[in-house]
């Protein structure tokens, strides 16, 4: 009996000394997690339940030349419920007010919304959905209804905050304004002006600290933000709406009436480069419309066809070939080279004409021959002249997706006894409708050949943050006398030439016709089909403007493809709106004018206001959302009182900026 009883006690100790251990581990392990790793721990805990969220910036305005607003942000709201925040008899004695108000302004029953708020209240719903993607003007009076007026502490109002950019004149130059956004594969797009001045316009993202709450749904912790967003600059670009009106209308017509796949234009000032309009439009799927899908005058390099005779003559002149006087045969307008026929559009008429007198009615008979025996036995001279003037490379736009030319050299493989003759009336090269444009506003700008300039100036607010100023790409393509020569060739164009049926006594224009076959090559000729352009300027005496059009795949059966009908309407129309404005009067349009509309968007009367930040600004003429967003910025709360642009504001510019402070704006 003692030998069992001693048994037991050693079993007992045995289990007494597992317990004691089994307690020293976990004591030591608790002690090694709380201790040790606690830091460790905490920190996944945390990550896990509360993170560190970006609150996206409001990229800055795109403005026109005229101070017409050609891309904004503007806010975005969406306005959640946090069930567990009110009191009971609080809850209970706002709800149906609350709901009937939610009900009249989404035009909805106020029982659904009743429902919705009550099931988030039996639910202990933290983050319950009310309304999404509304304007500042249904933001401001939903935060006024019942409950929610008591903010999110007491009333247990979520608002979210997101900026959205549009685009007030419609699709007008849509494709150059472009867009800079994170496609769903994760691959950033940057298109246009968007893109290529992002760095500027898209400010730097704030950080707002969030926690996790039930269903996996984030909710910020509290109101204000970690690193409030800065807002971007505002980008000046060179187009004027007034023209680009002008010119997307005109292209649009003339694609309709000739049925025409796509086609593009622009307008450049001559002095400066600086683009004023840009239209690129092509045929929708259906057929039955057109939209900007391409940024076709930049990136589309193709075969020009006659306005790359420019080239031609300025070689030819240049070098002291020959002069425009040199009489040419034309041979029936039809001639060999190799076996290959070059032929002329029109074969009849007179057959000896000198080398002017063919750039004018664009013979290519005439212009192969000069070009053939004046350069045949050294080729890379005539290829040396076309580096010289920069034709072989892209223009260096900050716009991405610029079309590279394509210039043949001798050296080259794909070179060949034919490539020089049809180099000459505009086949076996590519070049884009700009870079062409760029080399006829060299001829009208004196021989200087100029960047084209898609912005003028980066701003914030009244201040300029970068100017961007004329750049050179050629001094001087060309000497003075081939200037002058070719000048008086593309007026008498225009007077008797290819583009005649363009002519007016109103207003003088100066330019070349081009009629390009394309795909001519490919599936036995049936893929074949017309390129129809205009390229000048004007006035012709002392050039303002210049202007290219370019018409792809005309209705050549049923309407026709010749530059001077399907493109030289377009330029003419544009001519003549912006040179007369009217048929009697000729006076040329001062677009270079200070505009009020874009003196009163940078303008601030109070020098402090932008460089003080306890003062407030002045408002008045400023667009209501934007003055909402400065006074956000600064920690001022705001009141508004109509839509618009600010009329009044209760507290006048250089005011102080104390912790509460409220200002009204009264918008019109």
């Amino acid at each position: 009996m003692a030998i069992e009883d001693k048994n037991t006690s050693y079993r007992i100790y045995l289990v007494a000394l597992v317990i004691f251990l089994m307690a020293t581990a976990i004591t030591l392990k608790l002690t090694n997690i709380q201790w040790v790793h606690g830091a460790h721990y905490r920190k996944i805990a945390k990550d896990l339940t509360v993170k560190m969220c970006v609150i996206r910036a409001n990229k800055g305005n795109i403005y026109s030349s005229d101070g017409s607003l050609l891309a904004t942000s503007i806010p975005n709201y969406t306005i959640r419920f946090d069930a567990v925040v009110p009191k009971e008899e609080v809850f209970e004695k706002n709800v149906k007010p609350l709901s009937q108000k939610l009900g009249r302004l989404f035009g909805k029953p106020s029982s659904y919304y009743e429902a919705i708020l009550r099931k988030a209240r039996n639910t202990k719903n933290r983050y319950t959905l009310i309304a999404e993607k509304l304007s500042y003007t249904e933001y401001s009076k939903i935060k006024a209804f019942p409950l929610f007026e008591k903010g999110s502490n007491k009333g247990g109002i979520i608002v979210e905050q997101k900026p959205v950019r549009v685009h007030p004149i419609g699709q007008i130059a849509e494709r150059t304004i472009g867009y800079d956004k994170i496609n769903q594969d994760g691959v950033r797009k940057q298109v246009g002006i968007e893109g290529a001045f992002g760095k500027y316009l898209n400010g730097k993202d704030g950080k707002i600290l969030k926690q996790k709450i039930a269903k996996g749904q984030w909710k910020p912790i509290r109101d204000v933000n970690v690193v409030d967003p800065q807002d971007g600059y505002d980008v000046i670009s060179s187009l004027d709406v007034y023209i680009q009106d002008i010119a997307h209308h005109a292209l649009l017509k003339q694609l309709q009436e000739y049925n025409a796949e796509h086609g593009c234009v622009v307008v450049m000032e001559t002095k400066t480069g600086q683009v004023k309009a840009i239209s690129n439009l092509g045929k929708s799927a259906s057929g039955d419309t057109y939209y900007e899908t391409e940024n076709y005058a930049i990136k589309e390099a193709h075969e020009p066809g006659s306005t790359f005779k420019l080239v031609d003559l300025i070689a030819l002149l240049d070098d002291k070939k020959v002069d425009t006087s040199k009489i040419y045969d034309r041979k029936g307008g039809l001639i060999k080279i190799y076996g290959k026929d070059v032929e002329d559009s029109h074969r009849g008429g007179t057959q000896k004409i000198s080398l002017g007198r063919g750039m004018e009615i664009s013979s290519n008979t005439v212009m192969v021959q000069a070009v053939y025996e004046n350069y045949r036995n050294n080729p890379k001279q005539f290829i040396d002249r076309i580096d010289r003037m920069g034709l072989n490379k892209p223009l260096g736009l900050p716009i991405q997706g610029e079309g590279t030319p394509v210039i043949p050299h001798p050296a080259d493989k794909r070179w060949s006894a034919i490539a020089l003759p049809w180099m000459a009336f505009g086949y076996g090269v590519a070049v884009t409708p700009l870079q062409t444009l760029t080399l006829y506003n060299a001829i009208a700008n004196n021989g200087e050949m100029i960047k084209p300039q898609f912005v003028s100036e980066i701003k914030e607010w009244s201040k300029t943050i970068k100017k961007y100023d004329k750049e050179v790409i050629n001094s001087k393509i060309c000497s003075d006398e081939t200037v002058k020569k070719i000048q008086a060739v593309l007026k008498n164009v225009v007077e008797k030439g290819t583009g005649k049926s363009l002519y007016s006594k109103d207003f003088s224009m100066a330019g070349k016709t081009g009629t390009a076959q394309a795909n001519y090559g490919t599936n036995g000729g049936n893929d074949k089909h017309y390129i129809s352009s205009f390229v000048g300027y004007f006035p012709a005496e002392n050039p303002k403007y210049s202007c290219i059009v370019v018409v792809h795949k005309p209705d050549a059966r049923n309407k026709g493809y010749y530059g001077a009908d399907v493109a030289g309407p377009v330029f003419k129309r544009i001519a003549q709106k912006i040179f007369t404005d009217a048929p009697s009067t000729n006076e040329i349009k001062n677009l270079n004018k200070k505009i009020a509309v874009q003196e009163n968007n940078f303008r601030d009367s109070d020098p402090k206001a932008q460089t003080v930040k306890n003062t407030i600004p002045n408002l008045k003429g400023m667009p209501g959302m934007d003055a909402v967003a400065l006074l956000g910025n600064l920690g001022v709360k705001v009141k508004v009182k109509g839509i618009g642009k600010v009329k009044r504001q209760s507290i006048p510019a250089g005011g102080s900026i104390s912790k509460n402070t409220i200002i009204l704006l009264e918008l019109s």
